[in-house]
C-alpha cells in the first residue's frame, strides 16, 4: 500500500506488538523507499510479517506512529471520519460533554493530535509531523459531525507551542484557525464557572483531566478550611467554596493564574470566602507550620516534576518533600487530596514516595479512594503514556 517499508529488529517492536502505538529509532533494522518526513510507511517484523500503517520522522526518537493494523485500510477522509465520529459517540456515552477533550491522541487512535472543547469553541494541539498534515481535514470533519448534533462551532484556536514539537523537527505555532474571536471563553463544570483563556493559559487554557476529582473533592468540603496548593487558575479552589467551605486558600506561583482565579472567584460570588495567594508553595508550607496554621482539606495538585526518565530522582524528591509539608498542615483526621501527572511518575512508585511522606511526618494515612484522569482522557492499555494521572484521598489522622 505504502511504498516505503521500515524493517524492525528481530526481537524488537514488543510495545507495538502489545498494542502500543509507538515505534522508536533503535528498533529499526531498515527503512526502503524514497520518502519525506511526514509520510504513511508500510511496517513489517523482521521476517517481513506486516504489522501496520504509520507515520515515519527521521527528526523523532518516535520514528513511527502507528495509524492502522489492517493491511485494507486506506487512510483518508473516510478512515479519519470513522476515528472522529468514534471519538465523540465515546464522549457522548461516557461523559459531559459540554467542555471536555474531544480527541487524545494516542488514546482515540489520532497520534499526537489533541482537541478540547470549550461550550462553542475548539483547541486544537498537533504534536506529530505525520498528523500536523491532515490537522485541517481533522478539524473540518469534527465541525461537521459536531453540527449533526447541533452544536456549532464559533471559533478554533491553536496550541501548537510546547516545546516538544521542535523534537519532532516541527517550529511552535500559536493563532487563531480561521475567524479570529474572543479568546476568552466562558465555560461551566461541576456547577462551577470559569473563564478560560485559551490564547494565553496553561497548556489549551484549562486542565479538563480533574473534572471528576474536583467533583471528588466537593464532598469534603462543606462548612471546612480548605487550602488548595498549585491552584492554577482557582478549579479546586472553587469547586470547595461552591461546595460550602467556610474558607478557602488557594496559592500559585503565577499572578496571572491567581488574577484569574481571582476573576472566576468573582464570577461564582464566592470572593468572600476564597483568598488567592501569589506565593512558591515549597516556600509557604514551611511558614504556614511555623505559624500553627491547620486545615481540614489540603489539595496538592503540582505541576509535573519530571517530564523525562532521567529527573525521576529529583521528581521523587519534590513530591515527598510537598506531600510530607501538605500532610503536616492537616489536621488530626482532616483529608488530603493529592496528585501527579507525571506519566514516569508511575502508581508504584507515587505511593512509595506518600508512604515516604506520611513516616516522615508522623502521620497515618487511610485511603478514601484512588482515582485517575477524567474519561475523556481514556488510557489506552498498552500505550503507558496515556495513563499519567494519579489521585488520591486520604484521611490523615496522627500516629498513634
Amino acid at each position: 500500500m505504502y511504498h516505503t517499508i521500515v524493517t524492525l529488529k528481530k526481537g524488537e517492536g514488543r510495545t507495538v506488538k502489545a498494542g502500543g502505538m509507538w515505534i522508536y529509532d533503535n528498533e529499526i533494522a531498515s527503512i526502503l523507499g524514497n520518502f519525506e518526513n511526514g509520510d504513511l510507511v508500510t511496517v513489517h517484523d523482521f521476517d517481513g510479517y506486516f504489522m501496520g500503517y504509520g507515520f515515519l520522522n527521521m527528526n523523532s526518537k518516535i520514528r513511527v506512529r502507528m495509524m492502522s493494523r489492517r493491511k485494507d485500510q486506506v487512510i483518508d477522509e473516510a478512515f479519519l471520519e470513522r476515528r472522529v465520529r468514534n471519538a465523540w459517540e465515546y464522549r457522548k456515552t461516557v461523559c459531559d460533554t459540554s467542555c471536555c477533550r474531544v480527541i487524545f491522541g494516542e488514546a482515540d487512535f489520532l497520534p499526537g493530535l489533541v482537541v478540547d472543547k470549550f461550550s462553542d469553541v475548539l483547541v486544537v494541539e498537533s504534536l506529530a509531523l505525520g498528523i500536523d498534515r491532515m490537522k485541517l481535514q481533522i478539524l473540518d470533519i469534527l465541525k461537521r459531525v459536531l453540527a449533526e448534533d447541533g452544536i456549532v462551532i464559533r471559533g478554533v484556536y491553536e496550541r501548537s507551542d510546547a516545546k516538544v514539537r521542535e523534537q519532532e523537527g516541527m517550529k511552535r505555532q500559536k493563532g487563531f484557525i480561521g475567524d479570529p474571536f474572543d479568546t476568552k471563553v466562558e465555560i461551566q463544570e461541576n456547577g462551577v464557572r470559569y473563564l478560560v483563556n485559551v490564547e494565553d493559559g496553561q497548556k489549551t487554557g484549562f486542565f479538563l483531566d480533574q473534572k471528576y476529582n474536583r467533583l471528588a473533592v466537593q464532598r469534603l468540603c462543606k462548612g471546612k478550611k480548605v487550602l488548595d496548593c498549585f491552584t492554577h487558575t482557582g478549579s479546586f479552589a472553587l469547586n470547595a467554596a461552591v461546595a460550602g467551605a467556610s474558607s478557602v486558600l488557594g496559592v500559585d506561583a503565577s499572578e496571572l493564574g491567581c488574577e484569574q482565579a481571582r476573576e472566576n472567584a468573582r464570577l461564582n460570588q464566592v470572593e468572600d470566602r476564597v483568598t488567592f495567594r501569589c506565593a512558591d508553595v515549597f516556600e509557604l508550607l514551611p511558614e504556614l507550620e511555623r505559624k500553627g496554621e491547620t486545615y481540614d482539606v489540603v489539595i496538592l495538585d503540582p505541576p509535573a516534576f519530571t517530564k523525562s526518565r532521567n529527573s525521576i530522582k529529583n521528581a521523587v524528591k519534590g513530591y515527598r518533600e510537598i506531600n510530607l509539608r501538605g500532610m503536616k498542615l492537616v489536621r488530626d483526621g482532616g483529608y488530603l487530596a493529592t496528585c501527579s501527572c507525571s506519566h514516569f511518575m508511575d502508581q508504584e512508585l507515587f505511593a512509595k514516595t506518600l508512604r515516604e511522606a506520611a513516616h516522615g511526618a508522623h502521620r497515618r494515612l487511610r485511603q478514601v479512594e484512588f482515582r485517575t484522569q477524567a474519561c475523556d482522557h481514556p488510557i489506552l492499555w498498552a500505550a503507558d503514556q496515556s495513563y499519567y494521572l494519579k489521585f488520591y484521598i486520604f484521611q490523615v489522622v496522627e500516629e498513634m
